[in-house]
């Protein structure tokens, strides 16, 4: 019986050697085994990590360029808005100078049609004047005797006829003229007149031309009765 158990013993310690040994060499396979598969999944993943960040770093790369070219064209954009302002400033500088030009000739064609209205009123009053004048003087020349005539250096000259009744065509002739003071001014008056300087007066304080006229001629017909 002491041999049997001593036999179970050391079979029951071969069994535990060899199944010591046995797990230890089938762990030991595993380990090496579950080793190899993790350096295989560890390649495998580098390589694909790898392989993404290089095609990240593709990606990058890439939207770097779309970024910088993006950048140009903004640039590019910004200079056109800028020209386009610039432009859009002088077309507006333009029209305005456009219409203050419209604006001045309209106000120049408005002024030069008022000057032609005055100048042709001015001529219509100075034709109907010399017109006037004409007749007057024809009406005094043929009835009253008096004739008058333009003279050197801007002289006007009255001659008065049928003052002297003995001799109705003698004539009494008196001149006039505008000195350098813009005063009318007897230049001659012959036969003298002694009330001359007075009626010459008369005339630059009044401007009453007719009314001059009719005094010489009453100052030449007082004479002729003496």
């Amino acid at each position: 019986a002491e041999d049997e158990v001593a036999l179970f013993e050391r079979d029951m310690k071969e069994f535990w050697v060899q199944f010591k040994i046995s797990y230890g060499t089938e762990q030991n396979n595993q380990t090496s085994a579950l080793r190899d598969l993790c350096k295989e999944t560890i390649e495998a993943l580098s390589e694909k990590w790898s392989k993404k960040l290089k095609e990240e770093d593709l990606m990058i790369d890439k939207i770097q360029e779309y970024n910088n070219e993006i950048l140009q064209q903004s640039k590019y954009i910004a200079e056109k808005e800028e020209q386009l302002t610039e432009i859009k400033s002088k077309l507006s500088q333009e029209e305005e100078q456009q219409k203050n030009l419209t604006d001045s000739i309209q106000e120049l064609k408005e002024e030069l049609k008022k000057k032609i209205e005055i100048k042709s009123s001015k001529n219509k009053a100075a034709k109907e004047k010399v017109e006037q004048v004409s007749k007057i003087k024809t009406l005094f020349k043929e009835h009253l005797g008096l004739e008058m005539r333009r003279i050197h250096d801007e002289q006007l000259q009255f001659i008065f006829r049928h003052i002297d009744h003995k001799d109705p065509d003698k004539p009494f002739m008196c001149t006039l003229s505008i000195n350098e003071q813009g005063d009318y001014e007897v230049t001659s008056c012959t036969p003298p007149l002694d009330c001359i300087a007075e009626l010459q007066l008369k005339l630059r304080e009044t401007n009453n031309f007719s009314a001059f006229v009719a005094n010489v001629r009453k100052a030449f017909t007082a004479l002729s009765y003496k």
